[in-house]
């Protein structure tokens, strides 16, 4: 428990065809390449479950749903291999909950950050509650959302994503996120959430899976490229986290 508590985790758990991924870290959900490898993991493997009809993605915790990339790992990258290394953590994710055959519901219970923004655009719902704001700040450390802007483009528009690449100090509110299509639904508590995501899930255990499985081949119609591009992108973040002023600015988020 104690080595959870301090490294994190990732939990999978199906129950009546319901297979529910929470993950955590202590550093308000951040992701450092161990957990988004596990992640990644979970998605494959939930996708090839036969017992699993539909999953929902979730973090532990009242505070932020996932804070991004972790600082500490960011700050660690000495080499440009490094670098693409870990920023292929975000690439392999987003591509495994692509291609992955099963609808994924995610559960956003608080605020969004970075690669956050881009796990919650990846999967193909997502349910929040009020408070769950967003920001993409990866151009504030040097660097842009280069791995998890596509997903985000592709859920919210070329507009809204330049927005939040551009603007990266400024919160957007939930409903901004809501009305841009981030979130299918708002609710204004955890309880409405949980309700509705249990109501969804219900629903799409008693629905066909081949038909599901056929719906989500044409909502992600057009993204087979990503494979290739995701890593082209990854090289680029992992290129420039080794400036100057990312390190700097690294350095001084992690004294705030």
């Amino acid at each position: 428990m104690l080595h959870e508590i301090q490294n994190g985790y990732v939990k999978t758990e199906t129950h009546n065809h319901i297979t529910t991924i929470e993950f955590f870290h202590p550093q308000s959900n951040s992701l450092p390449f161990k957990i988004l490898e596990e992640l990644a993991t979970e998605i494959h493997a939930a996708g090839n479950d036969s017992e699993t009809k539909v999953i929902i993605l979730r973090s532990l915790g009242d505070n932020a749903f996932c804070a991004g990339a972790s600082f500490d790992e960011l700050l660690a990258i000495k080499t440009k291999e490094q670098g693409l290394e870990f920023f292929s953590g975000f690439a392999i994710l987003i591509n495994e909950m692509r291609k992955c055959s099963k609808l994924i519901i995610a559960r956003v219970h608080s605020k969004c950050v970075g690669g956050g923004v881009g796990l919650v655009a990846a999967a193909d719902y997502a349910i929040a509650a009020e408070g769950a704001e967003i920001k993409l700040s990866e151009l504030t450390i040097g660097i842009g959302p280069f791995v998890v802007g596509p997903p985000i483009e592709r859920k919210l528009g070329l507009s809204a994503f330049t927005q939040l690449a551009i603007d990266a100090t400024l919160w957007r509110n939930a409903d901004w996120a809501r009305r841009k299509g981030l979130y299918a639904e708002l609710h204004p508590d955890i309880t409405g959430m949980d309700e509705s995501i249990h109501r969804l899930a219900e629903a799409l255990v008693h629905s066909s899976l081949p038909a599901m499985k056929e719906m989500k081949k044409n909502f992600w119609q057009g993204t087979d490229h990503w494979d290739k591009l995701l890593m082209e992108r990854a090289a680029i973040s992992g290129t420039l986290i080794l400036g100057d002023e990312a390190k700097k600015a690294l350095e001084k988020y992690k004294k705030k």
